[in-house]
């Protein structure tokens, strides 16, 4: 069986798979690495601040295949990067997220490369298919890093298929959020998704840039640890507008200041000093773990392109098993 889709086809890929460009995490060697085992890889851009850290990462990918991603709140301020990135790093594909992306849209397809944009509602989505998006990224509420005031990944995808199917069929669908496994992988196909944005699992791989004491928290928790606030972003200085908040591990620090963000700002100086020690020491007690509900399918740490292959074995296993039990004859009544 082969996991053959629209979004293979269009992206020239073997598998279904694109991972999320998450800020200083998918850099060139996580973003290559998944890239070569069949997936697409997106390089972060993240806040757009720093081109020479997404040029030097870009370099590590040695010709490979890549895309990189940028939050549009941020790019509003000074969309430098995002230029420079198109004109000179030539990214097979542009994931817009996390903000109104109108302002950029154009260039993004002007330059050749595959506008991507996230959305966590179906009204979102409206937007960027009136945008021209070519593939519209469906982000449920159990993702990982920021997320919305939206839906689940279960509810949102069928509606934004059944929207994209109705106004603009030849755009894509990619399901975000909670996907960890095949499973998830065969589950978003059933959804009528093209294929999945995948972050907290390659968050927890060898090629991703995380401390490994950081990784070796999100493998020993479970999904009933996460929990959504905005208190990190207070700490790093990042003025995340709403409704955008951070799904994390819970720590101490969330437990002392979630639920007490007017405290949190009116400290700020001393708690900042403090949080970013924590973070130079690795103290993962106060500096934050992003991830998703799906982190109790993290049970170790592996090379992307084997998660990469695993994913797609389960999901292949997974559907072919769905067939077998199909073909099996009706139970008899009453049996």
């Amino acid at each position: 069986m082969s996991l053959v889709t629209r979004l293979t086809t269009r992206l020239e890929i073997r598998h279904p798979i694109i991972l999320a460009p998450m800020d200083l995490v998918s850099g060139g060697l996580l973003a290559s690495t998944v890239s070569r085992a069949g997936g697409l890889g997106l390089v972060a851009g993240g806040y757009g601040d720093d081109y020479e850290w997404l040029e030097r990462e870009f370099a590590l990918t040695e010709g490979t295949r890549v895309g990189c991603g940028f939050i549009s709140w941020s790019l509003a301020r000074d969309a430098g990067a995002l230029h420079k990135a198109l004109d000179s790093l030539q990214p097979v594909a542009v994931l817009l997220s996390f903000g109104d992306p109108g302002p950029f849209a154009l260039a993004v397809r002007e330059s050749g490369a595959v506008l991507m944009i996230q959305v966590q509602t179906v009204e979102l989505a409206r937007r960027a298919l009136d945008l021209g998006a070519e593939i519209v990224v469906a982000q449920g509420a159990e993702a990982g890093g920021h997320v919305a005031d939206n839906r689940s990944t279960l509810a949102l995808v069928p509606a934004v298929v059944d929207l994209v199917s109705n106004q603009a069929p030849d755009a894509l669908v990619v399901a975000a959020g909670g996907i960890g496994d095949g499973r998830g992988l065969a589950a978003a196909l059933a959804l009528g998704a093209d294929g999945v944005l995948m972050g907290t699992r390659f968050w927890a791989s060898r090629q991703a840039l995380v401390p490994a004491e950081a990784q070796a928290r999100m493998v020993e928790a479970s999904g009933d640890d996460t929990v959504r606030t905005g208190v990190a972003d207070i700490a790093r200085g990042h003025d995340w507008p709403r409704p955008f908040t951070g799904r994390v591990l819970r720590n101490q620090f969330t437990d002392r200041w979630a639920g007490a963000e007017g405290e949190l700002r009116d400290s700020i100086a001393s708690v900042r000093y403090s949080y970013q020690r924590a973070l130079a020491e690795r103290n993962f007690d106060i500096a934050d773990v992003p991830g998703g509900e799906g982190v109790g399918l993290v049970r170790s740490i592996e090379s992307a392109d084997d998660i990469v292959r695993s994913t797609v074995a389960e999901a292949e296993a997974t559907i072919a098993k769905l067939w077998t039990i199909r073909d099996q004859p009706a139970p008899a009544a009453g049996g």
